[in-house]
């Protein structure tokens, strides 16, 4: 059945959607990458909230879309900034989901990072670095505690607070010799949080790159990886070229994944990305394939979800996590589009129409009707007729 989707200009176009998905199938554990899916939350629709108070969260709904990345054989990167954090995620509710997440993954025999960061602590003219190495300690023990590995966010605090580079290098160093087990450190661009420019004590990202490799080689026993967020291929690879032996990088490009993950003679990226929340099924395939030493089949599943995934993060790229929920929406994996901090809004319906369209060309929905129905109704809800 035909929808009339809406352009930006206020035309309608009409679109066939697909009445079959693409087929996926399950195997075996990866073998030559590590790949993580940074998972986003499912927001109680029913919990009477408001933008700037604490999150309600469906917790079923959460861990049961944990579950479907896991049964898939992809790692959850948890509590990032896919589940919103900083972006209507408060830090209790940010613990509760380390917690759950963390148990049912023991259970589900799945791997884990979750994110530690200093959302607790809003930087004042007064902060002090010993109050954010406070804060990230505290983040930090919850993590351990829990049994997952930790990611080192950026953190705003310290970008407020931080005079120049040696704050850095003190606090992260820090944090490095007090962690039990190797962490993965996250370099978030400003293109995904502005309030992170500077990060590392340079706008300078040649400076700032140099100040980044420092921490690590002070710590290279306690680094497991890097999660590079800069949009930048060529920069990707020329950092993960400049790592101690032994230190992975983990691709955060959702623009340029599948030349970073494929790699070249003298190395590749592993992944811990936002967009293989909506891709996970399609992305475990594409690595899978990879797994035999077929570059030229997995990059022919994967090349084709570009162009979503440049939708979706398309300026200003933070509010990439609405297209992400309406995409899981869409799939069934949740029975409503809502979100947390009432961040359903922050898309308009011309890119909502996009997304579907591209997410649906690829065949993406397990249930293409169950897509169009909502779609329609979506469609409906913003007064455009069919």
């Amino acid at each position: 059945m035909t929808l009339h989707l809406p352009n930006p200009d206020g035309t309608l176009r009409a679109y066939e959607p697909r009445t079959e998905p693409m087929t996926v199938s399950r195997g075996s554990a990866f073998t030559s990458r590590t790949v993580f899916s940074a998972a986003h939350v499912v927001a109680d629709p029913f919990a009477d909230t408001t933008p700037d108070g604490p999150a309600a969260v469906d917790w079923d709904a959460t861990l049961a879309f944990r579950r479907h990345l896991w049964s898939h054989g992809l790692g959850v990167a948890e509590a990032m900034d896919t589940a919103q954090r900083g972006m209507g995620l408060d830090w209790p509710t940010a613990a509760e989901l380390i917690r759950r997440s963390a148990a049912e993954a023991k259970h589900a025999s799945g791997r884990i990072a979750c994110g530690v960061g200093t959302d607790q602590l809003t930087a004042t003219a007064t902060t002090t670095l010993a109050e954010v190495r406070t804060a990230y300690e505290e983040q930090l023990a919850v993590v351990e505690e829990s049994g997952a590995q930790a990611i080192l966010m950026a953190s705003r605090a310290l970008a407020a607070t931080a005079k120049g580079t040696d704050d850095y290098l003190d606090v992260y160093g820090h944090l490095l010799r007090q962690a039990t087990e190797p962490v993965i450190l996250h370099w978030l661009g400003p293109m995904f949080d502005p309030a992170l420019e500077g990060y590392w004590g340079s706008s300078d990202l040649d400076a700032a790159t140099d100040t980044f490799l420092e921490v690590i080689a002070a710590h290279p026993d306690k680094v497991d990886g890097i999660k590079v967020s800069l949009l930048d291929a060529r920069r990707e690879v020329d950092l993960r070229r400049r790592l101690p032996q032994g230190v992975r990088c983990y691709t955060g490009d959702d623009f340029n994944y599948p030349e970073l993950i494929a790699g070249d003679d003298q190395g590749f990226s592993h992944a811990l990305l936002g967009i293989f929340d909506p891709l996970g099924p399609l992305a475990a395939q594409a690595v899978r394939v990879l797994d035999t030493g077929d570059t030229e089949g997995f990059r022919a599943l994967l090349d084709p979800t570009v162009a979503l995934s440049r939708h979706l993060f398309q300026a200003p790229t933070r509010y990439y996590k609405t297209g992400v929920v309406f995409l899981a929406w869409l799939s069934g994996h949740q029975s409503h589009f809502t979100m947390v901090g009432g961040l359903q809004s922050a898309r308009s319906l011309p890119h909502f129409a996009r997304a579907y369209e591209l997410a649906d060309g690829l065949g993406l929905f397990p249930d293409p009707k169950l897509a169009q129905e909502r779609m329609r109704n979506l469609l409906s809800l913003y007064g455009v007729n069919q």
